[in-house]
């Protein structure tokens, strides 16, 4: 991708497809689907669920293909999980990275029921020497010249791990068109990109994928003829419920004087979160939030908060930041790449603490 000065009109299209999830919906431990953050990358395929079938082939010894029907007859489970897109926090970046214009909000925490993949592939078994498992979506557009059905693998191990899902249910209904109807796979910890969405065919492959959402996309590297590191999982982030209320236009944030709540939930694809720090200066200084528990499991976010005596005075600028349990810490700035990968910098919110009309007219009604 290249890069350039400023918002373009492709941007602004893309903006419109996709979206994010308002950062109040962290208030929210399980994410409403319309809220959910959304990336869809060419376009929402109609598919008749009367004459889909998933196939499953490739290096197999017993290739087949389910319909809905019999996939929901298999084992299911249950797995909540945060997704959020690699390029989360690229329009921050300088230079500007052109592609789907995110800030923070690339990001949303869902209940996904399905079967494990694990099941399906010990159903076809597999020959001795397959590496890697490969996902074809029906969705299908044309990138770096091409045109090409979406499409990214994993190696076999990450495949089967027992939580990867293939996914009917979101949120205990079936799958939304625009999230991936009628069966999705989902991968704990990975950025979304590796959730292939509209699933169509799963192939067994001897030698590793070579395609362009593997090969190109998705790779942090700093010009066109680095070859790069691919990007797997996703790093981790704290981000805060905007305190106060917003300014229409420019979302700066106002709160009154007085004890301040601060919250908001942190995540890690890496390990989990054992440490969430909350600055109330910019950065100056940093004191430790109160963690929440991890009742909704280790795939999910974390909710945190942090009481805030709020003083009239300049504008305040908050942030927060994660630590997991392999010592993997937030930055305070985002290295820079051409992509606009994996920036999990700081969220710094600009706030201004003063005395309200609201709250003037509220205490003279009671008084």
């Amino acid at each position: 991708m290249a890069h350039d000065e400023g918002i373009n009109l492709w941007e602004l299209q893309l903006a419109a497809r996709n979206h994010g999830m308002p950062l109040e919906a962290l208030r929210h431990a399980i994410t409403p689907p319309g809220l959910h953050y959304l990336l869809i990358h060419y376009d929402v395929p109609v598919v008749d669920v009367e004459t889909w079938k998933l196939a499953v082939d490739g290096a197999v010894a017993r290739p087949f293909a389910l319909t809905l029907d019999e996939l929901r007859a298999r084992p299911s489970e249950d797995v909540v999980v945060t997704m959020e897109c690699a390029g989360n926090g690229r329009a921050l970046l300088e230079p500007h990275v052109v592609s789907q214009p995110w800030l923070r909000d690339a990001v949303g925490t869902a209940r996904w029921r399905g079967v494990p993949l694990r099941v399906v592939l010990d159903e076809a078994g597999g020959a001795d020497d397959a590496v890697e498992v490969l996902f074809t979506g029906l969705d299908r557009g044309i990138e770096g010249g091409s045109a090409q059905d979406y499409q990214r693998s994993l190696s076999l191990d990450e495949a089967r791990r027992d939580e990867v899902l293939l996914a009917y249910e979101m949120n205990g209904a079936p799958l939304p068109a625009q999230h991936g109807f009628p069966v999705r796979l989902v991968v704990p910890g990975w950025y979304g990109m590796t959730s292939v969405k509209w699933l169509g065919r799963i192939t067994l492959l001897l030698e590793p994928f070579g395609g362009y959402q593997q090969s190109a996309a998705y790779r942090r590297r700093r010009s066109e003829e680095e070859t790069g590191e691919p990007v797997t999982r996703i790093l981790p982030r704290s981000l805060m419920v905007p305190p106060g209320i917003p300014e229409f236009l420019t979302r700066e944030r106002m709160v009154e004087p007085g004890t301040c709540v601060l919250k908001g939930r942190a995540w890690s694809g890496l390990a989990p979160v054992v440490r969430v720090e909350v600055t109330v200066d910019g950065g100056g200084t940093w004191s430790d939030a109160e963690l929440g528990d991890e009742g909704l499991g280790r795939w999910a976010w974390r909710p945190w908060r942090f009481d805030w005596e709020a003083r009239a005075g300049p504008p305040r600028r908050l942030g927060s930041r994660a630590t997991d349990a392999d010592g993997n810490v937030q930055p305070d700035e985002p290295a820079w790449n051409l992509g606009g990968y994996e920036n999990n910098a700081v969220q710094w919110l600009d706030v201004t603490v003063a005395w309200s009309k609201r709250a003037a007219l509220g205490s003279s009604r009671t008084g």
